[in-house]
């Protein structure tokens, strides 16, 4: 794998055996043959799955193009 599952950032690194991490999103990700799971790391270093994870919306900037 080259690129991360959850925001295609290509600056992963292998932590394990078929266990990485996104220095893009921050998040850990196994991968067992076709299924992979993903992990949210807590400040203490614990991790979350990423289905259990609260939702935290993302504020992005209002983008107004030709101004």
């Amino acid at each position: 794998m080259t690129r991360c599952p959850h925001c295609n950032c290509r600056d992963i690194g292998k932590i394990g055996t078929q266990q990485f991490y996104c220095w893009g999103c921050f998040v850990e990700f196994s991968i067992t043959g076709d299924e992979v799971k993903m992990f949210q790391v807590e400040e203490d270093g614990s991790l979350i799955a990423f289905e259990q994870a609260p939702h935290v919306p993302l504020e992005l900037p209002d983008l107004q193009v030709g101004m």
